[in-house]
């Protein structure tokens, strides 16, 4: 007997004037598709071009060689960061401050 694999389906609908259809339907037709499935592939890749340039960060090769040479070679703390750094391992030691996982504190 065959297993049946269901997949969960979702509906967009969209009410737009008969030139936008027109215009779509023509271009569905040069690429041998239909309408739904021009209008689904069409949205999925700019949401994937949309989303790709939202969550990545692009540096140019200087940003990049001089964040790399920060990250090799630091500079020192400065005596703010080094006066927080104290009190953060002072909090830790007394146990002001648990840095288990799960931790609220």
């Amino acid at each position: 007997m065959k297993q049946q694999t269901t997949t969960e389906r979702g509906r967009i609908t969209a009410r737009v004037s008969l030139s936008i259809q027109e215009k779509l339907q023509e271009a569905a037709d040069l690429t041998g598709a239909t309408l739904n499935q021009f209008v689904v592939q069409t949205a999925l890749e700019r949401a994937e071009q949309l989303i790709e340039r939202e969550t990545s960060i692009s540096l140019t090769r200087k940003d990049a060689a001089m964040l790399f040479t920060m990250l090799q070679q630091p500079s020192p703390p400065n005596s703010v960061l080094a006066k927080a750094s104290e009190r953060y391992k002072n909090e830790v030691e007394s146990g002001i401050l648990n840095t288990q996982p799960g931790s609220t504190t």
